[in-house]
């Protein structure tokens, strides 16, 4: 999820929208998957953690906010390591980081050790895995984006399905340290993905390889930097609002998910039924990532696709607003619903969104930039949320916080574009590039044609002026000869 540049391909590639990148597509559903799902099936743990080590909720918190600052906060290293060894090296590295900090995480003496090994390492390395996945998957499908998106980001709830019982269970047969480490072996399916990850490269003649080989050397170094710190995305209205907004959602976006399990033990409910809780929700964010893709493809809503946004976040925050009445399982129940289907939303959208504000070529400049100030507010959400409960004691007031953050946001974004976004006329290609279907293509092309139908008949026109030129001159030729010819017939005459 962070600004990682593909493997160098020139621009202007066709994006295949299908063939191998379906392969693509399922590698970045199981990262996806590890990715956002491991900070709230931690949270399985956080009770025995608290036990263990004799620390506060806030202090447990840090976990799962430590492991998301480091999936949103390492985007520029990401993008580095990208464009100096390629995707998949750097992937596969990833997977190997992301086992490591999770088996090492088994043998923590102190919850700092914890926080170092689950958090620091494990974060790195799924944002090693995550943030290149995504940008592959872009660069490899267009028209379906929104589906392909969509789809993709279904691996979270998935996971989370699988991950919130397994670790319930992990724990009572193998104790956290067990559970720990089966988990840590779990993650090593990263390096599985990574294989997946081919570069899309267009077809070329062996002369144009040997021809862009030299000038692709000598442009290596500086390209990098202008494509990774690009801060000229500040200069688009549009980019600020979104990064404003996006910022102040992820403080309140990822509290509930961390928080429900505990709010429901709280009430007198054993583990189990409460760990049941995050499945439920992922069940339900399970399809609504899927479906809002493909809502979000459709031929009316791509191009309002902002307010479509802010419409997913104003929806959760309301969830998280009525949520907090809930004062037994079922009304946490009906909360889950809910919640699984509006986060499932935004799930789907925000990187859709992303890409359609600034577009594919400075999108993984931007989306470093974004994540990166999103991670100071994810640093600050669960552990802030946390600190509250342990003063108050009650969950009431954590989901308050969180829907008022993320409803405020939903205003910020929808409100900024309504008045301070203008829209600008395309050019015909542009035109051609936004185009969704083939219809919209036929009605654009006639447009062309006529402009290079205007051009050929300019060009005959020329050709013809030419040619009478051409005889003209030919003509000053022949009466200058004869005129010649006069003269000389004058001179022998008087001679």
């Amino acid at each position: 999820m962070g600004g990682a540049v593909v493997d160098d391909a020139p621009p202007g590639v066709k994006a295949p929208d299908g063939g191998w990148g379906w392969a693509v597509l399922v590698g970045g559903f199981v990262i996806t998957g590890f990715s956002y799902a491991f900070p709230k099936a931690v949270s399985v743990f956080f009770k025995e953690l608290i036990r263990e080590f004799d620390v506060g909720y806030s202090d447990t918190a840090w976990i799962s906010s430590i492991l998301l600052a480091m999936l949103y906060g390492s985007g520029p290293l990401c993008s580095v390591m990208v464009n100096r060894f390629g995707c998949r090296p750097v992937m596969m590295v990833g997977g190997l980081f992301a086992s490591l900090g999770m088996i090492l995480a088994s043998f923590a003496t102190s919850i700092i050790h914890i926080y170092l090994c689950t958090g620091v390492i494990t974060g790195l390395g799924l944002a090693l895995n995550f943030q290149p996945s995504l940008i592959m998957l872009n660069r490899y499908f267009n028209e379906k984006r929104p589906l392909a998106n969509g789809l993709a980001a279904a691996g979270s709830p998935v996971a989370l399905c699988c991950l919130s019982p397994l670790g319930q269970v992990l724990q009572y047969q193998y104790g956290w340290r067990g559970g720990f480490l089966i988990l840590g072996g779990m993650l090593l399916n990263c390096c599985a993905c990574a294989a997946l990850m081919r570069p899309l490269l267009p077809p070329k003649k062996p002369q144009e390889l040997e021809m862009s080989e030299p000038s692709a050397a000598e442009e290596k170094k500086p390209l990098p930097k202008k494509k990774l710190l690009d801060f000229s995305v500040f200069r688009d209205r549009g980019f600020v609002i979104y990064t404003v907004a996006a910022s102040i959602m992820v403080l309140g976006l990822f509290v509930p998910p961390v928080f429900v399990v505990n709010y429901a033990k709280g009430l007198g409910y054993e583990d189990t039924k409460s760990a049941l809780l995050l499945t439920i929700l992922g069940f339900v964010d399970m399809f609504a990532r899927p479906t809002c893709g493909v809502i979000a493809g459709l031929k009316w809503v791509r191009p309002r696709c902002v307010y479509f946004f802010s419409f997913a976040i104003i929806f959760n925050g309301c969830t998280d607003l009525i949520g907090s009445q809930a004062t037994d399982y079922t009304g946490l129940v009906i909360f889950c619903i809910f919640f699984g289907m509006s986060y499932g939303m935004v799930g789907a959208l925000q990187f859709e969104v992303l890409m359609a504000i600034v577009g594919t070529e400075k999108f993984s400049s931007a989306i470093g930039l974004v994540l990166l100030m999103e991670a100071m507010a994810v640093l600050v959400g669960p552990p802030g949320a946390g600190r509250l409960l342990d003063s108050t004691h009650q969950y009431m007031h954590v989901f308050l916080l969180a829907g008022c953050e993320v409803t405020l946001s939903a205003f910020v974004i929808a409100l900024g574009n309504f008045f301070c976004i203008k829209k600008k006329p395309l050019d015909p290609e542009a035109k051609l590039e936004m185009a969704v279907t083939a219809a919209e293509r036929d009605g654009l092309n006639p447009g062309v044609e006529k402009e290079e139908e205007e051009d050929g008949e300019e060009g005959q026109k020329d050709k013809e002026n030419g040619e009478a030129g051409t005889e003209r001159a030919g003509e000053d030729v022949v009466m200058v000869k004869e005129n010649g010819r006069r003269d000389d017939e004058e001179e022998c005459t008087s001679i």
